[in-house]
């Protein structure tokens, strides 16, 4: 009997899905199965990247002997996910600022 403990990823945005490959590794853990499932057809999975991912989710299942490994991996993950939110939202709230033209104070021109 196996004695292996498993962790499924779900919908792991692109851009980190090498970070996501590269800590597994590090943590002693292996990558069991990476697919690509259609956001639009239940049907429609593949095993390796299709040529246009749009449209796609990928998931991926990771296993270790030791929990604690995918344990901390989930953790990782987790914080990376919401201080790339937390990242967005405060470059949103910076782009809703108005620039005011009135910010630095107008220098006045003296005669001596």
């Amino acid at each position: 009997m196996s004695n292996f403990r498993y962790l499924e990823i779900k919908n792991i945005n692109k851009s980190i899905i090498n970070w996501v490959e590269n800590i597994a590794e590090e943590n002693n853990c292996k990558i069991e199965k990476k697919e690509w499932k259609s956001k639009y057809n239940n049907y429609v999975i593949y095993d390796y990247e299709p040529f246009c991912s749009d449209g796609f989710e990928i998931n991926m299942l990771l296993s270790s002997k030791d929990s604690s490994y995918l344990s901390f991996i989930k953790y990782l993950y987790d914080e990376k996910i919401n201080t790339i939110e937390y990242l967005n939202n405060c470059c949103n709230l910076s782009a809703a600022i108005p620039k005011s033209e009135e910010k630095l104070p107008i220098m006045k021109k003296w005669k001596f």
